[in-house]
């Protein structure tokens, strides 16, 4: 079975592939079709912009794919930047200009150290029907400055009090076994290893 992993983002196809590594695919990428553009995501929440896009991809590609939809959620900022996690503040914008812009706001508002969670919501596809969804978050709170150099995107910001540290600091590892992709993905692969033990008696037989 081929299952397209509906991004362009090099981080994370790198953490999708660890995490559905031993699933029963044959994981693809986009690289399969450079022509392709990608769709705008207009959704309000996570779980709407996931199943566009693997809807879209599905149709698109006749493959089965999995899209998701990820961002941090501030309770500060009301839930800011939510679904413009990779825009906010435009999308031209890098990380680092991102995190001053959400220092600043956090500032004037006095709340220096905020409530916060990433949150992934992930679809999977076929190109004429969702075939599962599941979402993924973890707490935290919004680091003073950003520390550490792994993981991407806003994990430099991302304190995670179990750990102690910030998820930019913890090992890939680490990372995996408590983030919301991490626990998106895994709840994935295990959705595959099943229906894959279900049809496996129905392919004995056919072997007959």
């Amino acid at each position: 079975m081929r299952l397209l992993i509906a991004t362009t983002n090099r981080h994370k196809v790198r953490e999708i592939t660890q995490l559905l590594a031993g699933a029963p695919i044959e994981l693809v990428t986009l690289d399969e079709w450079p022509a392709l553009q990608a769709p705008e995501e207009t959704g309000r929440t996570f779980e709407e912009n996931a199943r566009a896009k693997a809807h879209y991809y599905a149709r698109a590609t006749g493959e089965l794919t999995v899209a998701e939809d990820s961002g941090l959620e501030i309770d500060a900022l009301g839930g800011a930047p939510g679904v413009e996690s990779a825009r906010y503040g435009g999308v031209e914008t890098t990380y680092r200009d991102k995190f001053v812009l959400i220092h600043d706001a956090l500032r004037s508002r006095r709340e220096a150290d905020s409530a916060a969670r990433f949150v992934c919501a992930l679809a999977l596809a076929s190109p004429d029907r969702i075939l599962f969804e599941t979402r993924g978050t973890i707490e935290g709170r919004i680091a003073h400055a950003p520390s550490g150099a792994g993981g991407f995107g806003y994990d430099p910001i991302f304190f995670y009090p179990p750990y102690g540290h910030t998820l930019a600091e913890a090992s890939p590892e680490q990372k995996a076994a408590v983030s919301h992709r991490g626990q998106a993905f895994r709840a994935l692969r295990h959705f595959l290893q099943l229906s894959d033990s279900e049809q496996r008696p129905s392919r004995a037989r056919d072997t007959h």
